[in-house]
């Protein structure tokens, strides 16, 4: 896979200097973050908290992703779409956000013009339909497939390694019943899942934290720790698993990556998890031994 080319900022804005702008700032980045995936982060410690206290070794016990809200299918089915839309406001919180005072971002996530529907990755206006947004959008595409497939495998592996080690719990990617509308609901969770990941860690944090003066290593860091943080509570070889990932895609939307691309990867990683484990799961778990 060809990775973008290299630009010196992804962020056109400077940085705020003034005190004043500083702290509010912090408070914008704390506040977000506790709307969404700080939270989240927090309660997965006191998840694997709770765990490692248990009766039983950490392998024997589950983490059980999308599960069933009610034994009613189509109450469930409400309860599942609510939490969908439920999860996505924060994402329009940030949108709102970069898009009222970062331009140059706006673009990069797609909400103007001269965002990635519009404009080629080596720049250039098109309208809607023309050769260059074509191109843009096939290079996501591309670019996110090259992604998942860099990441995915390696990823399973480190999970298989770490549920034999004890440090990773039996993730159930489907506790969902088989209902005609099972897969779609699970096709849209993960596209929740990486609509909001990639949005709020790293197109919204790696922004606020880079106009906060931060080192480009530290803004690299503190995105992957944050989404290590939050998958903790699956054991600790989810959360290396995920910051590793997180390292790769900070830097690859540092060096001028869409996060589009990001999405799509993180996407097609879920979709193949979570209606792979639906469809299979009795193959699974002769093929993991669990």
């Amino acid at each position: 896979m060809r990775g973008p080319a290299l630009r010196r900022d992804v962020s056109e804005e400077p940085p705020h200097g003034e005190p004043a702008a500083r702290r509010r700032l912090t408070w914008e980045i704390w506040i977000v973050l506790g709307l969404s995936l700080g939270m989240s982060g927090v309660y997965s410690l006191v998840s694997i908290i709770a765990k490692l206290t248990a009766e039983g070794s950490l392998r024997s016990q589950t983490s059980t992703l999308n599960t069933s809200q009610s034994v009613r299918e189509y109450l469930d089915l409400t309860y599942q779409l609510l939490g969908i839309v439920n999860t996505l406001v924060p994402v329009a919180l940030v949108l709102w956000l970069l898009a009222g005072d970062t331009p140059r971002w706006a673009e990069r996530l797609g909400l103007s013009r001269g965002g990635v529907w519009f404009r080629g990755a080596r720049g250039g206006d098109a309208g809607p339909g023309s050769d260059a947004g074509g191109r843009t959008y096939w290079r996501d595409l591309a670019h996110g497939a090259g992604l998942a497939a860099l990441i995915g495998l390696p990823g399973l592996a480190l999970y298989i390694i770490g549920n034999r080690l004890n440090l990773t719990t039996t993730v159930v990617a489907s506790g969902l019943g088989e209902y005609w509308w099972t897969v779609p609901v699970l096709i849209l969770q993960a596209v929740k899942n990486a609509v909001l990941e990639e949005i709020i860690v790293v197109g919204y944090l790696m922004n606020r934290l880079r106009r906060q003066n931060w080192t480009w290593r530290g803004i690299i860091v503190a995105s992957a720790l944050l989404r290590g943080s939050y998958h903790l509570y699956q054991g600790f070889g989810a959360f290396v698993g995920n910051a590793i990932m997180g390292l790769v895609f900070a830097e690859w939307y540092r060096r001028g990556g869409r996060v589009w691309a990001l999405i799509v990867a993180h996407t097609i990683l879920d979709i193949i998890s979570f209606v792979g484990y639906q469809l299979f799961q009795g193959v699974l778990d002769k093929l993991l031994g669990t």
